[in-house]
This record gives structure tokens, C-alpha cells and sequence, in this order.
């Protein structure tokens, strides 16, 4: 029990001297973009106020728990500390929920703004900065929320159930997870907006309404469809969405306008969809998926084995 219990005190030594070196070098990062943008803007007006809130977001907060947190770690304060930082987690869901809109205002300040362009320049050819542009240094609160997340579950590990110390930890690896999830959830969400989005310039003309709240993205590949009257096999392009299933072919190469595009040939919901293999249970040359809708039955090939297993179990998730 006294082996164990050293061990756990030298593993926790050591997580604890990582997270405070890290939260220092954290801190000092945050420090360049509070310094030397934040706080500068605010008193040249180089930006409006809404602009300025904008494109940094909960920063400074983020900034201030973070050297409060620094303090209480110098001090070997372990336990309160993070017990203390838990309720400033919240700020990195905010953060998270405003980065998108944060990284277009610059996009959009840079380009419409000379003497922003130019202050921010400036503050970058500043040998602090050691070449990094702020748009490097804005997704680093993000970077260390998953950083806090593995330094916890390693404190956590690594303290008696029994100490005091271990509910406070346990407190904090709580919130912290709860926010990462919250996060992850924002990112998955803005991937799928960006899949939907993309789907739908590939598409041509403006009929097939991809983007529809609620729709997520599942996959997409080529095809084989097997028609009921023995004419010639037909290579498609299938896009498998939450709710529907979309059969889309090329344009013509030579099209003036659409020849990187696709047309779209079919739309078929899931809903009262049955999905079926045909053939390829086996380790065959690939195999045959029916689809069966209310009115229609589709019979779908692909020479490769992995694929068509592949496409089978999307189907049936998505169907299900």
C-alpha cells in the first residue's frame, strides 16, 4: 500500500509540474493577443466595439482565469484551484460557439479595414510573436481544453479516493468533460454544415435542396446501378444523408458552365426504405444491395468487397 501510494504521488508530482508549465506557456500566448490587440484596439478604436467583442469573444476572461489558476498551482493549491476554475469552463463553450463567426469578421475586417491590415502587421513582425499570425494563436483555447481534460483524468487516476483533494478533482474533471462534449458537438456540427454545403454547390442548379436543417452528411461514393431490363450497368454518384438518399450523375465534360458539376437523377427518402444484400455475405468480388422504397426497387453493385459492406451498414444505420 506504501509503494502504491508513492507511486501515485510521484506520477501526481508529475502532472502537476506539466500542467503549470504548460499553463504558463499558455498563459504567455494568451498574454500576445491580449496585449498587443485586444487592449491596444480598445484604446486606438482602431475597430468598433461589437467588431472587437466579435473576433476575440470571452478572451479576456479566459486570459484572467487562467492567471488565477496559474497562482493557485504555484502555490501547490492543487485541488481548490481547479475546483475554483471549474465554473470558467463554460467560457470555452462560448469561445467555441463564436470562433466561426470570429474567423469570418477578421477575414472580412482584413479585407474591407486598411489600418487594421496594417496594425495587425505591425503586431506580428513584433519578435514576440516569433512569426506566429493571430489566427494561429485564436484556437488555442480550444487546444488546451483538451489539454485540461487529460491533465485531470491523470490527477484523477492518481489520488487516493479518500484524500479531500479527489471530489475536487472529480468536481473538475466533471465540468471539463461536460464542456468538451459541448464543444465537440459545435465542431460536428459546423463539419456537417460544411458537407451539406459543399454537396450542394457540387450539385447542379438549385431543385435538389441539400441544405436542410437537421440533415447530417453520411458518405458518399460511386456505384453501380443494376436496371430491371438487362440494358448496360450504370455508374452513379450517391450522396447517403440522415434522410435521404441522392443518385446524381456527371454533366457533360464540354458543358460551358456545369462540367465539373452533377446532375441530379433521383431522391429517394429513407424513411420507408428496406435495405437488403443480395449477394456478397461471402468474401465474393464485392457484391449486390437492394433498396426497396413504396414504389420503387434499386439494385446497387461495386466490385469491391469492403465498399459494398461499407455502404450496407451506412444504409441500414441510416435507415434505422
Amino acid at each position: 500500500v506504501e509503494e502504491q501510494r508513492a507511486r501515485w504521488e510521484r506520477k501526481r508530482s508529475r502532472t502537476a509540474k506539466e500542467l503549470l508549465e504548460t499553463e504558463h506557456k499558455y498563459l504567455e500566448q494568451l498574454d500576445l493577443v491580449v496585449t498587443f490587440f485586444v487592449t491596444i484596439l480598445k484604446a486606438k478604436g482602431t475597430l468598433k466595439p461589437a467588431v472587437l467583442e466579435t473576433i476575440f469573444g470571452p478572451l479576456e476572461s479566459i486570459y484572467s482565469a487562467s492567471h488565477v489558476l496559474s497562482l493557485h498551482l504555484e502555490r501547490g493549491n492543487l485541488g481548490p484551484g481547479l475546483e475554483n476554475f471549474c465554473q470558467n469552463f463554460e467560457l470555452y463553450g462560448h469561445y467555441a460557439e463564436n470562433l466561426e463567426q470570429a474567423n469570418k469578421t477578421l477575414k472580412e475586417q482584413l479585407r474591407k479595414n486598411k489600418s487594421f491590415r496594417r496594425f495587425k502587421k505591425l503586431q506580428e513582425a513584433r519578435p514576440q510573436f516569433q512569426g506566429r499570425k493571430l489566427e494561429d494563436l485564436l484556437p488555442l483555447p480550444l487546444q488546451r481544453l483538451h489539454q485540461y481534460k487529460h491533465f485531470l483524468r491523470d490527477l484523477l487516476e492518481n489520488t487516493s479516493p479518500d484524500s479531500a483533494e479527489y471530489q475536487k478533482l472529480a468536481k473538475a474533471m466533471k465540468s471539463v468533460s461536460e464542456v468538451s462534449r459541448w464543444v465537440q458537438d459545435i465542431i460536428c456540427k459546423r463539419e456537417n454544415s460544411l458537407q451539406l454545403l459543399r454537396v450542394q454547390k457540387l450539385l447542379k442548379g438549385q431543385k435538389t435542396q441539400v441544405l436542410t436543417p437537421g440533415r447530417w452528411y453520411i458518405r458518399e461514393g460511386w456505384l453501380l446501378v443494376v436496371p430491371s431490363k438487362g440494358e448496360e450497368l450504370k455508374r452513379r454518384m450517391f450522396f447517403l444523408f440522415s434522410d435521404i438518399f441522392i443518385a446524381t450523375k456527371p454533366c457533360h465534360p464540354l458543358h460551358p458552365l456545369n462540367s465539373n458539376k452533377l446532375a441530379c437523377r433521383a431522391v429517394y427518402p429513407l424513411h420507408q426504405c428496406i435495405v437488403d444484400k443480395v449477394f456478397g455475405h461471402t468474401r465474393s468480388q464485392g457484391g449486390l444491395l437492394s433498396l426497396s422504397f413504396p414504389h420503387k426497387t434499386l439494385l446497387l453493385m461495386s466490385s469491391d468487397q469492403q465498399d459494398i459492406d461499407d455502404w450496407y451498414r451506412s444504409l441500414r444505420a441510416a435507415v434505422r
